[in-house]
């Protein structure tokens, strides 16, 4: 049979001897779309009628196996054929069915490999279960033929993580039979030996080796349990999971894969899934490249990092792990010293905890030099300026960059709060300056705020965007105002949250408040992570601005003044254990809170869990609606993905203007309505928000414009 290429139905078919190659080709990830399963079937019913074909081999084209279900089909009446449906046919057929797999195969996927009678993995392929991620749980018998393939305790962790596995790893586990090098080469030979040697089917759902053992399958289902409220608090979707495993474990295949279908389906229908779902293309929206017709896109291969503290030695990693050769500069020797120490010893700590080998290590740090000259960064193609929060001191570095990088570098700062377009001006080059503001620990914080100057070049912005993709960062573009998008809203939100404390409710209420509702950790927890110190500083800078009508909670100050800084003190507004980052409510800290009440002339009041959230949540929709209102963020979908990517907003409710949206643009206006009758200067409500009411639209509808 000659190549036969069906763009109906997302496949094409070739015969190898008496070999039926099925390739799936639907461009670019090989989603799982109504064409691909119909041609799937088809295929399925030709190599059955067909004597001459002995053997199925399925491959993806491109650099993927298939990377899962066709998301635009979530939101539409699901067309059959299902591909539960089709997972079951293939794991019917008569003839070996072997899946070859080479890149990813995540999802339903993985679901169609693990349906298949043999499977070979290709080495750098990865093999996943994400459906968590999305509010889901596998919807095509993916619970209950892993359970088989792998046990109940690999299962779960498959499902509820939601990470994928390695090609070695699926192999050690028993998820794969074989490793290869090539998917078409290697699977039409494993075929062949197949064939044979005459092994005929071996259907997953048969399987019970793993199914004997029943203690150990229960504890593996009790210990995912009592993960539920940690781990998994407040999320729909890893509770249907671990039943769904229940299943497997307890039930025959069919009566749990028709379990698996219901709560499929419960999920499906969940506000959770809906969230988590905007939540995902929201960050694909922010992440998505303008116009790039005719622009040159720079080709990053070397990069410098100004300043070996912290935050710099962790942009200097993000950029060894992107694969550039990186040069990292201090003021002096000491300081040099110090900053590369805190490179090595990230990945010394890696390779204690076996997440990367010594040889993968040394690698990386073989690409990392120390300087304390700028003329070592005349090859860079960018430079990240990575010094204390002070504009000369900027100013100053920048002067040194203008004089030292070559033509074409972009010069870049990763100022939190400082104007980029004042940096930019000290320079002969400001069309190449912009701000990449990283979030601490950088290594581990998946948001990257682009912020652009007036004078930023088009090339300039869209060579950042494709950057932070290759760093693994989700880029949200912002225009320039004191915090950007991410610590504007939190000064806000934080500020709202001193006024509460100073009106009668605990640090410690109003964190439990706030994490009960979906964060993981609240205001006063924050600051000590990220140290009061910091935040001191920035409201001492502010001070000379700061309008005398507003109203000024000292309270954080004063544990300043003792040298409270949080967890690096061992004290701040919770106590800390030598050694341990676990914080203890501190009476002390109640009394200052009660002096400063009385100082300031408060009667202190009560405050319900509900009303602290709601506060809490108004002060961020009321500046997220500001800051679109002045241009500062293009949509409300990237307001959205700061705060899910940088700040802790529970994803699963999709972000504050997403949520605001959800329950009622006019019930938030009607609170901010209400708690401004006590402080008119700070609840004053954004005109865009008063606008969207009353002409009775969302937020979302501004995502499209």
């Amino acid at each position: 049979m000659p190549d036969n290429h069906q763009p109906d139905r997302g496949l094409h078919l070739e015969r190898s001897g008496n070999i039926l190659i099925v390739t799936l080709d639907n461009p670019p990830v090989n989603a799982l779309g109504l064409r691909v399963r119909r041609g799937l079937l088809a295929a399925l019913r030709q190599a059955q009628s067909e004597e001459q074909i002995h053997a199925l081999l399925l491959l993806g084209s491109g650099k993927n196996f298939a990377a899962g279900a066709d998301i635009r089909e979530f939101n539409q009446p699901r067309q059959p054929p299902l591909l539960r449906e089709v997972c079951d046919q293939i794991e019917a057929c008569t003839k070996p069915v072997i899946a070859a797999i080479a890149g990813n195969a995540l999802g339903g996927g993985l679901e169609i490999a693990m349906a298949a009678h043999y499977r070979l993995a290709v080495k750098g392929s990865r093999l996943g279960l994400p459906e968590v991620n999305l509010g889901l749980l596998p919807g095509a018998g993916g619970s209950q033929r892993s359970v088989r393939l792998i046990g109940a305790e690999a299962a779960l962790d498959l499902m509820l993580s939601g990470r994928p596995l390695s090609a070695e790893q699926a192999l050690e586990l028993g998820l794969v039979d074989r490793l290869g090098l090539d998917a078409r080469v290697d699977g039409l030979v494993y075929a062949h030996e197949l064939l044979a040697d005459r092994c005929g089917v071996r259907r997953s759902s048969e399987l019970t080796t793993w199914l004997a053992d029943s203690a150990a399958q229960q504890a593996a289902l009790d210990a995912a349990c009592a993960k539920l409220p940690t781990q998994f608090r407040g999320l729909f979707s890893p509770a249907l999971i671990i039943d769904c495993v229940a299943a497997a474990c307890e039930q025959p295949f069919a009566a749990g894969c028709q379990f698996e279908a219901a709560q499929f389906q419960r999920c499906l229908a969940s506000p959770q899934h809906r969230a988590l779902l905007y939540a995902f293309q929201a960050e694909r929206a922010a992440a998505k490249l303008p116009d790039t017709t005719g622009l040159a896109i720079a080709a990053f291969s070397q990069a410098g990092v100004i300043g070996g503290g912290t935050m710099g030695a962790g942009i200097a990693v993000v950029m060894l792990e992107a694969d550039l050769q990186v040069t990292l500069l201090e003021r002096d020797e000491p300081s040099l010293a110090a900053g590369l120490s805190r490179v090595e010893e990230f990945y010394r700590q890696r390779v204690s905890k076996k997440r990367l080998s010594a040889t993968a290590a040394a690698a990386r740090l073989a690409k990392l030099r120390g300087t304390t000259e700028y003329r070592d960064l005349a090859t860079a193609d960018l430079v990240v300026e990575a010094v204390y929060e002070d504009l000369a001191a900027k100013q100053a570095v920048f002067r040194q960059l203008d004089s030292h990088c070559k033509p074409g570098a972009i010069l870049a700062s990763n100022t939190s709060y400082l104007d980029i377009a004042a940096i930019a001006a000290v320079t002969n080059r400001p069309q190449a300056v912009i701000g990449l503001h990283f979030f601490s620990p950088a290594p581990v914080m998946r948001l990257l705020e682009i912020v652009v100057p007036p004078q930023a070049a088009a090339e300039v912005i869209a060579s950042a965007v494709v950057l932070a993709r290759r760093l693994g960062k989700v880029p949200v573009r912002t225009g320039i105002c004191d915090g950007f998008i991410g610590n504007r809203i939190m000064s806000v939100y934080r500020r709202a949250a001193e006024a509460m404390l100073e009106d009668g409710a605990s640090p410690y209420q109003i964190d439990t408040a706030v994490r009960e509702f979906g964060f993981a950790m609240g205001p006063f927890q924050i600051l000590d992570v990220a140290g009061g110190d910091i935040a001191w500083a920035t409201r001492k800078r502010r001070a000379a601005q700061r309008d005398p009508q507003e109203r000024y909670v000292q309270i954080a100050d004063r544990l300043c003044e003792q040298g409270w800084f949080g967890q690096k003190s061992g004290r701040g507004w919770y106590r800390y254990e030598p050694g341990s980052n676990h914080g203890v409510q501190d009476p002390a800290v109640l009394e200052i809170v009660a002096r400063e009440r009385e100082r300031a002339g408060v009667t202190p009041r009560p405050f319900s869990a509900e009303e602290i959230v709601r506060r809490y949540l108004a002060a961020m929709i009321n500046e997220g609606a500001n800051l679109l209102a002045e241009g500062i963020a293009l949509r409300p979908l990237d307001v959205d993905v700061v705060l899910l990517a940088g700040y802790g907003f529970p994803r699963y409710r999709g972000g504050p203007l997403y949520y605001a949206d959800k329950i009622g643009l006019a019930r938030v206006l009607d609170d901010i309505t209400t708690f401004a009758a006590e402080d008119p200067q700070f609840w004053r409500p954004s005109p865009l928000l008063i606008r969207l009411v009353e002409q009775g639209q969302t937020f979302a509808s501004l995502n499209a414009e």
